[in-house]
């Protein structure tokens, strides 16, 4: 049963659609026009609307726009009576999920087969979202003050379409964070494309970008996608955006500012709904300072800064990241460790990591093969680390007390 708004400025046609679909179960509410539709749907969140296109005033094609702007999720099915290709092409380019021809309906089974193919289809996204975001879960760990600070900053910042920039040295897990801002946003139904622009050379970087014509460069030998148009609906990473060349970063700009790309080689404008996420490891105020990276980009991305710290300076989720590891790579391996002794857990908390979680991660991987004694315990002999000294304090603390 599914939560349905008809709009339609004529009664007859109105009524025959909320009837038949609250036959087969559903719950519809209805709207004579689009004014009274956009003033109803916050407070209905219905599952699916149905929009007449031609109406006074307010078409149903500028409905569905100013639906998808503030809900660009929101399952949409568009009916006319007019069998106009022309019109069904403009719907389905803003994002409607269906057109009906009204002469196609006289058969209730035409309407209720639409209506069921669009909620299926949003059914097996959501459901798909929810899974990738149980996944993301299971690597997004910690218990700390620092921890709690990223997970409050992801839960606010997620449900908007801010530009977001993340800033943390190597291995602190920006790309993890990057990824829980997009499952929790109304994108998660959108794709999550990455790009790193550190890996990227500056001849192939506009190409990786905005995509490319057949027969633009030499060995162009077919039209490719770009990674915005591949993002469209959906949430564009670009890792350490620090990287970028200059001759990029205007481009980039542009796009940003226009929302539009351009293919190398090709001369039409191609509309993108990306949400943009950029990470980097570089201080890019002083990289401005020192001429290596546009002021009006950077001023542009970071709308909503954020900073990772590092694993020393949130050493209290390292118990919990190191078990979280051992469960990784008992699941993926057909280890059987059971736990990490206290003395290995001060041990690891007392060291640096310059490496940050992804070389806790690596540790605790060496640590797991080369474990060999009976009760399948970590200790801190495991481990291959350049400080291997416990924090006194807390090994008397460890150490059996005399009977």
């Amino acid at each position: 049963m599914a939560k349905i708004l008809v709009v339609d400025d004529e009664e007859i046609m109105r009524d025959m659609v909320a009837d038949t679909l609250e036959l087969n179960g559903h719950r519809c509410s209805v709207a004579a026009n689009p004014q009274i539709a956009l003033e109803q749907i916050s407070v209905i969140d219905p599952d699916l609307v149905i929009s007449d296109f031609k109406m006074p005033g307010m078409t149903g094609m500028d409905l569905l726009k100013a639906i998808k702007k503030d809900r660009p999720f929101q399952p949409f099915l568009m009916m006319t009576a007019f069998g106009s290709i022309e019109i069904a092409v403009e719907a389905l380019q803003n994002g409607a999920d269906h057109f009906i021809v009204k002469d196609n309906m006289q058969h209730s089974e035409v309407l209720e087969h639409a209506v069921n193919m669009v909620l299926e289809k949003y059914r097996i996204k959501n459901e798909n979202s929810l899974l990738r975001k149980k996944l993301f879960e299971k690597n997004f760990i910690g218990n700390g003050e620092k921890y709690q600070g990223l997970n409050d900053f992801v839960e606010t910042v997620a449900p908007t379409n801010a530009t977001v920039l993340i800033t943390g040295e190597s291995g602190v897990g920006k790309e993890v964070l990057a990824r829980a801002v997009h499952y929790q946003s109304q994108r998660v139904g959108g794709p999550f494309v990455k790009v790193n622009c550190a890996a990227l050379p500056e001849s192939l970087i506009e190409s990786e970008l905005f995509g490319h014509e057949k027969g633009s460069f030499t060995g162009a030998l077919k039209t490719r996608l770009g990674k915005f148009e591949l993002a469209d609906g959906g949430t564009l990473l670009l890792d350490e955006i620090g990287e970028m060349p200059l001759t990029m970063q205007s481009k980039l700009l542009r796009v940003l500012q226009e929302r539009v790309v351009t293919r190398v080689g090709g001369d039409g404008e191609i509309k993108v709904d990306v949400r943009l996420i950029c990470t980097t490891n570089r201080n890019l105020k002083k990289e401005v300072e020192n001429g290596n990276f546009r002021e009006d980009l950077y001023y542009r991305l970071n709308v909503v800064p954020v900073h990772i710290p590092t694993l020393a300076e949130r050493s209290e989720d390292i118990p919990n990241l190191a078990m979280h590891f051992v469960n990784k790579f008992n699941e993926e391996n057909g280890y059987a460790i059971q736990d990490i002794s206290d003395e290995a857990i001060e041990m690891l908390k007392a060291q640096k990591w310059p490496g940050n979680i992804r070389q806790l991660e690596n540790a605790v991987e060496r640590a797991m093969v080369f474990c060999k004694n009976e009760k399948r315990i970590l200790t801190p002999e495991n481990f291959d680390l350049e400080d291997k000294k416990v924090p006194q304090k807390e090994a008397e603390k460890a150490k059996p007390k005399k009977k």
